[in-house]
């Protein structure tokens, strides 16, 4: 074996979400972060309800940050040859389409919380039947959502030109955002590697967890053909070799989807351990172990992980609350309470005692996922008064976060057992005031570790143990925790006010006629949901308003 620095062997951490690529290095030996490089990526809406971002800008950001930590690691006097592997983490069920001999993009990737493909949903459980639709949900965990790769990949061959002659051609690769970085970094159409892992491949809803592979019903079902899609691996062996750049010969050597990572690098590898992350949206996984548990409360059944071509597989249930980190960004952005989203903590704290409930926010601006699934459903604000401030929309966005959770949490406890704690990750799990919230209102502790970058760590654990230097066991690290503050009853009274404000907003798209009907070159015949209602953005005005008049 060969001599390594003073750190030891480094692993190196591809993660790459909706909002930004990051690449860290780690020691394997330690656990600890030596360097990293982060990119922004962008998000752009062509009409309503549309998200889409560039697949060029994902891989260039990519290439960049690896260059760029490689660079920090030389001027750290590290040797970037202690890097013997990477892991890819990323955001799931993203739909990216490209050309095998080009490698150029057919199309723009397609994101997760894009509801373009509503239509294709409502024709599917029409025309397919109620035995064929819970056929779907029992061989893949998950029910008909614009929210999966199947109807996203389904939209794109029905709509884009290109990529039916892509596929007629022989030409056509498809894949989530893993397989499009995967294929790049080991040559792309100088013989790129097209693979997937199993946690990815489960959020597709085109496999079968028992047998792990494209699952022939499924593909039927979607009409998709199984020649343009990547071949199934676990999330811990070598992929293939970084055929460009600095890691030259470095081996891709782990994959996980960015839920799936966080949950190994929070260490929940034991029945009934969970974690939630909360970035863009907020994700909660709980570890069923090696059994598949389909729940009957709106949870969805996804492949954990399985850390190794001879491992086991290991499942968990998954409650997905769509926006998270997105409503702080559109307080920001849209309109401009926030001059910058670290500042929505000391907002929201300026609510006094007595005024945490005045108002309730369900920021449902594309309908509602975990445990609710209601794709009619728009955001809505209620409560609003004279004395309404910027500060209480700020703590009613917060508290919607939780109270999203605590319902994720109350369907994991009837479906398997409740839970005694919920260790927390991500961006927006650095706000204190939110993780007190959240205590206060699921009523468990929250954990949260001191080290922030619990997906990076699961994808880099994954690679260091296919290359066995990473250790079985490591140390706990140091955490935060945040104890319930209040009674049962104050408790009870928040989730019954918001759970109101909930059932309002139900049933605002009612059919067909009410959403948009476009034309594009490439596009036959789609549709977009309407915008959000229009009691929902006068109550946004009214907001926006009394603030103003609160500085006159």
């Amino acid at each position: 074996m060969r001599e390594f620095g003073k750190f030891g062997p480094l692993i190196g951490s591809l993660d790459e979400g909706t909002s930004n690529v990051k690449f860290l290095v780690f020691a394997a030996n330690t656990s600890e972060v030596l360097t990293y490089h982060q990119v922004a990526l962008n998000r752009f809406s062509p009409q309503e309800g549309w998200i889409e971002q560039d697949a060029l800008e994902i891989l260039n950001a990519v290439l960049e940050c690896i260059e760029v930590a490689v660079d920090n690691l030389k001027k750290l006097d590290i040797d970037p040859e202690d890097v013997v592997g990477i892991g890819i983490t990323n955001q799931r069920e993203t739909t990216i389409v490209w050309n095998s001999l080009t490698g150029e993009p057919l199309y723009s990737a397609i994101v997760w919380s894009d509801v373009r493909t509503s239509k294709i949903v409502d024709d599917l459980i029409k025309t397919k039947g109620a035995q064929c639709v819970n056929a779907v949900a029992q061989t893949s965990g998950l029910p008909l959502s614009t929210y999966f790769t199947s109807v996203k990949l389904r939209w794109l061959l029905q709509n884009i030109t290109v990529i039916k002659h892509a596929v007629a051609s022989g030409e056509c690769l498809a894949g989530t955002v893993d397989s499009w970085l995967i294929w790049n970094l080991t040559g792309g159409s100088n013989g790129g590697v097209h693979a997937t892992d199993v946690t990815n491949a489960s959020r597709t809803q085109l496999m079968s967890l028992r047998s792990l592979q494209w699952d022939k019903g499924l593909l039927r079902f979607f009409d998709i053909p199984i020649q343009i899609l990547p071949k199934i691996k676990s999330s811990s062996e070598i992929y293939g070799y970084i055929s460009t750049g600095p890691l030259v010969g470095t081996p891709i050597a782990g994959c996980l989807g960015d839920q799936q990572a966080a949950l190994v690098g929070q260490n929940c590898m034991r029945f009934g351990e969970a974690k939630c992350t909360f970035g863009t949206g907020c994700f909660l996984l709980y570890n069923t172990d090696e059994s598949i548990v389909h729940s009957r409360n709106g949870l969805l059944t996804t492949v954990a992980y399985k850390l190794g071509p001879d491992a086991p597989p290991i499942y968990a249930l998954e409650g997905s609350v769509a926006v998270a980190g997105d409503m702080l960004k559109w307080l920001k952005d849209e309109l401009e309470i926030l001059d910058d989203l670290s500042e929505s903590e000391t907002e929201a704290a300026q609510v006094t005692d007595g005024e945490e409930g005045s108002i309730c926010f369900v920021p449902a601006f594309n309908g509602l996922y975990s445990p609710y699934w209601k794709k009619d459903a728009r955001g809505i604000i209620c409560g609003l008064s004279g004395s309404t401030r910027g500060a209480h929309v700020v703590r009613a966005a917060l508290e919607a976060v939780c109270q999203q959770t605590r319902a994720v949490c109350t369907a994991m406890a009837t479906d398997c057992a409740p839970l005694r704690r919920l260790l927390a990750d991500g961006g927006v799990a650095q706000n204190s005031l939110l993780m007190q919230m959240q205590a206060d209102v699921a009523g468990i502790p929250i954990i949260r570790p001191l080290m922030m970058e619990s997906t990076a760590l699961g994808a880099a654990i994954a690679a260091g143990r296919a290359l066995r230097v990473w250790p079985s066991t490591t140390s706990c690290p140091p955490v935060d925790t945040f104890l319930p503050a209040i009674s049962n009853e104050e408790r009870e009274i928040r989730r019954v006010r918001w759970e109101a404000a909930l059932n309002r907003c139900m049933g605002w798209v009612t059919d067909d006629t009410d959403r948009h009907k476009v034309e594009a070159d490439d596009v036959d015949h789609t549709t977009a949901v309407l915008p959000p209602g229009l009691f929902f953005l006068g109550t946004a005005l009214l907001v926006v308003l009394a603030d103003k008049l609160k500085m006159i």
